[in-house]
């Protein structure tokens, strides 16, 4: 079978176009960086009845997610890279409802992707344990679960023991993805992640979404202007309308072709 792996700011995934038996069972072998290929999961490509194609998403640990805005940018890079399509604005189907995506062409590959996110629900912030110790986070639905969490320095978050105890916090029944972010000003944010199901991760596109929302919703950051969130990977640049829409803009890459035995 064969799978291309790809990456956007080193969330990886592995992809793959059309269904497979067991994804969840693929995903959880093929994920793993040392007895296979090693990627954040993989992603099923298909047409689409609603869409131009649509996309699955299976995390290391076989979970299916409903969005990932690194994993949707390099679909868009795939399906046109490969001649599935020459259109460069896309309509991706995903379990979150459609997400419209703009393709910037170079050399005729793809190099970035501009992503309509649709828009994100910001909720009160909440008070939680957590290791015994009490933090004020925000939750945020961009598709995804996410929490964002507002620190003085995010480059010294314990995320190995404060992530999975946050993903797993009782206050979210389904789990979630735990975003810690420092506002370095305005315009810019400093920001490493905990996704569900996969555990730390380069990036995180919905988390960057998620986080950029909250920081508009706390006055940290202005509607209508672009905030790079700056993530272990890279950077994405983040745009929160008027009207709650969220726009990302970011890379997306082909590392390797690769074909599997299963």
């Amino acid at each position: 079978m064969h799978f291309t792996k790809m990456e956007g700011l080193g969330n990886d995934y592995l992809y793959h176009f059309g269904e497979i038996d067991n994804p969840a069972e693929v995903s959880i072998k093929l994920s793993e960086r040392h007895f296979g290929i090693g990627s954040d999961g993989i992603i099923l490509i298909d047409k689409s009845d609603k869409a131009d194609f649509k996309m699955r998403i299976f995390n290391a640990d076989g979970s299916e997610a409903k969005m990932c805005g690194n994993g949707i940018r390099c679909v868009g890079k795939y399906v046109y890279d490969k001649g599935y399509t020459d259109k460069t604005d896309l309509e991706i189907e995903t379990l979150s409802g459609i997400k419209y995506l703009k393709l910037n062409v170079s050399d005729a590959k793809v190099k970035s992707v501009r992503v309509n996110m649709g828009k994100a629900e910001v909720s009160e912030r909440a008070a939680l344990s957590v290791n015994g110790e009490e933090i004020s986070t925000v939750p945020v639905s961009t598709g995804n679960p996410h929490t964002v969490t507002f620190v003085e320095n995010a480059a010294e978050v314990p995320l190995e023991k404060i992530g999975p105890a946050l993903e797993k916090h009782p206050f979210f029944p389904d789990g979630v993805n735990a975003e810690f972010a420092q506002v370095i000003d305005k315009n810019t944010i400093r920001m490493r992640v905990w996704e569900r199901g996969s555990g730390i991760t380069m990036a995180c596109g919905t988390g960057s979404c998620a986080t950029v929302a909250a920081a508009v919703s706390l006055g940290y950051c202005k509607k209508n202007e672009e905030v790079s969130v700056i993530l272990d990977g890279g950077t994405l640049v983040i745009t929160i309308l008027d009207d709650g829409t969220v726009i990302m803009q970011g890379p997306a890459t082909t590392v390797c072709e690769c074909e599997v035995e299963l």
